[in-house]
């Protein structure tokens, strides 16, 4: 068994081990060239990540299973892009078609999960480790993921700004509160994520070095201001 193809709890479906064993080499070779995977090893773990969900999404009828990772989601969309064969993966496996919605589409008052509570991460985690008897990978928590050419989106309001008070930056939101407070040296970093959208995390300005810099996106996506790009 390759690293790649997980072990799970007994009792599960065939369809559903048949379903974590399908390859599908033109997804590998797609999420290597669009820079979402950085080695096709990588790729692999991607795609593996992507199966689970699928799998544990269709086992789970009492509750609505988001999405928690940027990059597991990214793989997702490169086998969808595959339409028949994606089309012909869910019906093979789960005898339906596992729909990717995003959060802000009309509601379908015909879904049977339509009134089901969408769990949270650590609810997720727990339902994950309990099926497939292994933790959940590293994949899956975007912040251990984040490099220095890794790229992340901005969701701080245009109105944020950054004061400096020796020896620390401290970043405001609209409101004059404090959403981070930083040694000094990070005031020409904050004050370039205050005013831009998205970036590359080696991109950041001043005397920090990279291993600092990961650090800053580290905190910044643990408090929301920050988000990893696929």
């Amino acid at each position: 068994m390759s690293s790649a193809e997980p072990t799970v709890a007994e009792p599960v479906s065939s369809s559903a081990v048949e379903a974590l064993a399908f390859r599908a080499p033109y997804v590998i070779e797609r999420l290597v060239k669009d820079r979402i995977a950085d080695s096709v090893s990588e790729a692999e773990q991607l795609f593996s990540e992507v199966k689970k969900y699928l799998v544990l999404t269709d086992v789970s009828r009492d509750a609505v299973l988001g999405m928690y990772s940027a990059r597991v989601d990214e793989a997702w969309h490169a086998f969808i892009l595959y339409t028949a064969e994606y089309a012909n993966f869910c019906m093979r496996f789960f005898g339906r078609h596992i729909g990717h919605v995003p959060k802000n589409a009309p509601r379908d008052d015909t879904n049977d999960q339509e009134h089901c509570a969408e769990l949270t991460f650590d609810a997720f985690e727990t339902r994950y480790q309990a099926f497939f008897k292994e933790p959940l990978p590293y994949v899956w928590y975007d912040v251990r993921n984040v490099t220095a050419a890794r790229r992340v989106f901005n969701d701080l309001p245009s109105s944020a700004t950054v004061v400096q008070h020796n020896p620390v930056a401290e970043l405001l939101d609209e409101t004059g509160d404090v959403i981070l407070s930083a040694n000094d040296l990070a005031h020409d970093a904050l004050a370039f994520i205050a005013r831009t959208g998205a970036f590359y995390v080696r991109e950041l300005p001043g005397a920090l070095t990279e291993d600092e810099k990961v650090a800053l996106v580290k905190a910044l996506m643990s408090v929301g201001v920050l988000r990893i790009a696929p």
